[in-house]
């Protein structure tokens, strides 16, 4: 071997996978999480949804979530059946389904981005269409008809067969004006479509011959752009919108307009649809010709009957939201499906319903029929729903989310077609008394639901789930002055979340169960916005604080004001306080602007109260102030208690409590995360994302906190950063880009995920918790490490098809962390299961049975010796045949009888083989190996691998001249000296010296070696009680204030 390489230990090589190098942890992406999926996404896009029937029974719709598409079953209510995978390089700009195929155009955008169409079959991508070379437009629409698939472009439309996937030609006409994304195919029109241009003209194309047929020309220059182009069930008919017209239904063949319909100003049409069942016009809905119109600028479906010139027929009033200056809106599509009764729609509020018309009489105007949606506005706060104090609801997969868009949503990680919006009552019908479904008062809509929710707390443990408080109830009223029977609510249960809104001096109330809006509104006693809520553990008592720094607290079950903080002192406790000011000298507070004074017991907040908790026995209320104060208030006196005042050196933007390990983390303006311990008063981490500032972080507010549930991590959102730092020691562990800034993060109860809300997305992005099942390496992330996360190109995130998650337990990645773990505490190799480090004194892997009965095998033979002699077993049963009658007694002889001269021999050669070793059992051959060699390791394994009979028969059988003997304790002191299996070690010694006691003390050599073994064992017992003095010392320090 070379000497060089024997100088120092040798240099571990990459492992390699399938001859290729494992790919290295990427700056950017977190060590700790994975990333799982996206929930919340129906139809977020402006890309309309496509549709296909499935037989003569149901339908299937598809909608874009961005580069994945989505399929819905309509006969099992839009039940979630396919997402696409992998997902698109770029995002998704148009799709069409066609037969069994789902076909989906993509674009990296840019002149250097490139662009697709990749055809799906039942979710999984099966084809690619063949795109020109170098293409550089996108695909804005889809045509399929015959064996033709057309795609429009900017300013050409590609043909490719359907058959072959391969491009058959490209059609680009002299008009230098772009096509919009407006196409239809024209029946009985042979190889004929229909395509919209930006200046009003629809050009006829023959698909086959790639030329141009015919131009329809708008009426007037003054129309506009074609906004939707439709055939109508009538042959040669086709509907045509324009951005600033009228509706034209116009005779291709004869080039005639056949009739105009107005429509409203400011919402041009961008979606039309016929009615094919032969239903649905006429005064009695027995006659055919009805078509459905809808704009992106407009929550609104118009119906019309085209009989007789034709007519409006009826409005569907906010079938879906209106665009807002908070969240986007507006009918991204409608559809009547094919030969039914029923209309589809979507839009932009991230929701897709359909419709059906069976009312009795006849109606116009359809009702709801199924429903699948989400935030139509960026997810603003995120709660999960925690256990109930019975055990129930412990799988953590129910999570809250509130909104920009003023709702509500209940989101199950299980099951989507479980996940719902909390009702706040009838908004419809309440706004259509109120005349508010107008277009002039439809901004006034959104007013009848609840303002935008910033903050909420939720408790099960007395949510009465479907049952609570059964019969009719007003939503959100207010309780005092009124009689409360308080009996059912009692039985039942009550309200178990309470959420503060944006500038709204009252908090609300919900209930979980009934997935509604409770009975109770909380207003602040100063009028001033709620700024944040809170509930006991006990779920009756919900606090509230204001932006005034007012802190009251209100009974969920009658709803009525229970307790202020601080309290109203009645004139008798404020004559005792006068006197206990003179008596003990009190300290006072100031108010932020130095004129209302208050004093200790009884000072309230003097800014805005941005986080309130109750501990786990109702005894203490914690608040904390934006003005940097945190205060502890008794919870049935409302006196305060004890405070800390931070203000001097920063506020308080969040605040988060930890039940379980009753520590409450507060963040700070000047960007650290400061831990107190409720149950004394202290401080006892100050974390910080580095020892020294980091340029990118600064000025940057925390967005957000939260811990884990066991209480070992807390995260933090800072930008579009998330930190997590291990408490226990203060490092920070882990750091992860996102895609956009953070705005709120929650940790599930059972720690398996956490879920991520942003500032540019409608779904919840969920994270998966790595180091529940396999390793992962937590060491502290320098300073420099965190500019480099910062400044990394490579981000990871969830997605819809839940791609990020696959393969996360790979022998390949666990491999990776194990050498990351040993190349940070500097081993040449892996450490053994038996001993984890050689400065440890390890016990044994053998079971505790085995060397507890070896020490007490005496007194187990003693209590298992029979009381008795054995008796002769009881005459059988006449009726039961003997043995003698059940064998023949010509059968084969008896086994000593029936043994071979092979066997024979064999039993001669061991008798004589054990002649020759003198009787020698296994241990005393490796016992005797152990004295020349000195190596003892195959001596102890021998011993852990015997029985405890089996140990103290090879225990009495050692030799008398003590060799044996002295060479077994050598080992025993050999063990000792390595720190292994310390309790086997003892149990073997009190065994020998037990049984061979007399021997020792006539052997000098034996006594001597029984010494160092004893030597070995005291200077063990003293390094042991050294570093436990050490490890309470460390401790006492760590319970320090600071540290």
């Amino acid at each position: 071997m070379d000497t060089a390489m024997a100088d120092g230990p040798v240099k571990k090589r990459q492992k390699l996978a399938n001859g290729v190098a494992k790919p290295q942890h990427r700056p950017g992406t977190s060590r700790v999480f994975a990333p799982y999926r996206t929930i919340g996404l129906v139809s977020p896009t402006a890309v309309p949804f496509t549709s296909v029937p499935l037989g003569k029974t149901t339908f299937q719709i598809t909608t874009s979530v961005g580069r994945s598409l989505q399929t819905y079953d309509l006969r099992r209510g839009l039940n979630l059946v396919f997402i696409t995978r992998p997902q698109t390089p770029g995002p998704i700009t148009a799709t069409i389904a066609w037969k069994d195929k789902v076909f989906g155009a993509w674009s990296e955008g840019g002149e250097t981005g490139t662009r697709g169409v990749w055809v799906f079959k039942r979710g999984k991508r099966e084809a690619e269409l063949e795109f020109p070379r170098g293409w550089k437009q996108d695909v804005k629409a889809f045509c399929c008809f015959g064996g033709w698939i057309l795609g429009v472009c900017e300013k050409t439309l590609l043909v490719w067969k359907s058959t072959t996937y391969e491009l058959y030609t490209t059609l680009q006409g002299i008009s230098p004006v772009p096509f919009t994304k407006c196409i239809a195919g024209l029946p009985t029109f042979l190889n004929k479509v229909v395509v919209g241009r930006q200046d009003g003209s629809a050009e006829i194309w023959n698909v086959s011959s790639g030329k141009l047929v015919y131009t329809i020309l708008p009426p007037s220059t003054a129309y506009g752009a074609v906004t939707a182009i439709e055939p109508t069930p009538a042959l040669s008919l086709v509907a045509i919108a324009y951005a600033k017209g009228p509706l034209l239904i116009h005779d291709a063949r004869a080039d005639q307009t056949v009739m105009q319909l107005n429509t409203s100003a400011g919402a041009p049409i961008t979606s039309i649809t016929f009615r094919t069942d032969g239903l649905g016009a006429g005064e009695d809905g027995q006659k055919a010709g009805v078509m459905a119109t809808a704009s992106n600028s407009s929550g609104d479906v118009t119906l019309w009957d085209l009989n007789e010139g034709g007519r409006k027929a009826g409005v569907l009033r906010a079938a879906h939201a209106d665009p807002t200056a908070a969240a986007p809106g507006g009918v991204s599509k409608i559809e009547f499906l094919p030969g039914q009764h029923t209309l589809v729609s979507s839009g932009l509020d991230n929701s897709l319903k359909t419709w059906i018309f069976d009312h009795t009489p006849f109606s116009p105007i359809p009702r709801i029929l199924h429903h699948r949606g989400g935030h139509g506005a960026p997810v603003t706060k995120l709660e999960f729903l925690p256990a109930a104090s019975d055990g129930s609801d412990d799988i953590g997969k129910w999570l809250l989310s509130a909104s920009r868009d003023r709702s509500l949503w209940g989101w199950s990680l299980r099951r989507d077609n479980q996940s719902t919006e909390l009702s706040q009552g009838a908004i419809q019908s309440k706004a259509k008394k109120q005349g508010l479904l107008s277009g002039s008062a439809r901004d006034s809509l959104q007013d009848l639901k609840c303002p935008p929710i910033t903050a909420m707390a939720c408790s099960l443990n007395r949510d009465g789930g479907m049952g609570a408080v059964p019969g009719k109830h007003s939503v959100w009223q207010n309780a005092k002055g009124k009689k409360i029977d308080a009996e059912v609510s009692a039985m039942t249960g009550w309200e178990s979340v309470v959420t503060a809104h944006e500038r709204d001096h009252r908090a609300r109330t919900w209930f979980w169960g009934r997935k509604r809006a409770g009975r109770w509104i909380f207003p602040t006693t100063d009028d001033s916005p709620v700024t944040s809520v809170a509930i006991s553990p006990c779920g009756t008592f919900a606090v509230v604080g204001s932006e005034k720094g007012g802190i009251d607290m209100f009974n969920l079950q009658s709803g009525l004001h229970r307790q202020r903080f601080p309290a109203r002192l009645t004139p008798q406790q404020a004559k005792q306080l006068k006197l206990d000011l003179v008596k003990h000298g009190m300290a006072e507070e100031r108010s932020e602007d130095g004129k209302k004074v208050f004093y200790r017991g009884q000072g309230k907040h003097a800014a805005a109260v941005v986080g309130a908790a109750v501990d786990n026995l109702n005894k203490t209320v914690i608040s904390a102030g934006a003005d940097g104060k945190v205060k502890f208030w008794d919870f049935s006196s409302g006196l305060l208690r004890h405070h800390l005042d931070w203000s001097a050196s920063t506020g308080i933007k969040a605040m988060r409590y930890q039940r379980n390990s009753d520590l409450a983390a507060f963040a700070g303006t000047d960007g650290c995360v400061r831990v107190v311990d409720i149950s004394t008063y202290k401080l006892i981490r100050e974390l910080w994302p580095a020892k020294t500032p980091v340029t990118q972080l600064q000025g940057l507010p925390i967005a957000d906190i939260n811990f884990s549930p066991d209480g070992h991590w807390l995260a933090a959102a800072i930008g579009a950063l998330v930190l997590l730092w291990d408490l226990p020691t203060g490092h920070l562990v882990d750091a992860f880009k996102l895609q956009a800034p953070c705005t709120s993060l929650a940790f599930s109860p059972t720690g398996e995920y956490l879920a991520v809300a942003t500032r540019d997305s409608v779904g919840v992005d969920v994270w998966s918790n790595k180091a529940l099942f396999m390793h992962i390496a937590t060491r502290h992330i320098s300073a420099e490490e965190l500019v480099g996360i910062i400044d990394a190109g490579s981000i990871q995130a969830p997605t819809t098809s839940g791609e990020g998650g696959q393969e996360l337990v790979s022998i390949d990645d666990e491999t990776q962390e194990e050498a990351e773990d040993m190349a940070l505490i500097g081993l040449d190799e892996e450490p053994g299961v038996d001993q984890l480090s050689s400065d440890l004194l390890s016990l044994s892997l053998v079971p505790k049975s085995r060397w507890q009965n070896l020490l007490h095998l005496d007194l187990i033979k003693a209590r298992n010796k029979p009381a008795e002699a054995p008796k002769k077993p009881e005459k059988a049963p006449f009726f039961l045949p003997s043995l003698r009658d059940r064998q023949d007694t010509t059968s084969a002889p008896r086994s000593e009888d029936a043994m071979t001269a092979a066997d024979l021999a064999k039993e001669q050669s061991r008798v004589l083989k054990q002649n020759r070793e003198g009787g020698r059992t296994a241990l005393s051959s490796l016992v005797q190996d152990a004295s020349q060699t000195q190596a003892y390791g195959r001596v102890i394994e021998q011993l852990k691998s015997l029985s405890p009979a089996a140990a103290d028969i090879e225990f009495r059988s050692l030799s008398a001249d003590g060799e044996e003997l002295h060479t077994l304790v050598k080992a025993l002191t050999w063990l000792m000296r390595e720190r292994r299996d310390f309790e086997l070690g003892q149990a073997w010694m009190a065994v020998l010296l037990r049984l061979h006691g007399d021997l020792v003390v006539n052997n000098d050599a034996l006594r001597h070696a029984i010494g160092e073994w004893r030597d070995a064992l005291g200077e063990e017992s003293r390094r042991v009680a050294t570093l436990g003095s050490y490890c309470s010392g460390v401790v006492g320090y760590l319970r320090a204030a600071r540290v």
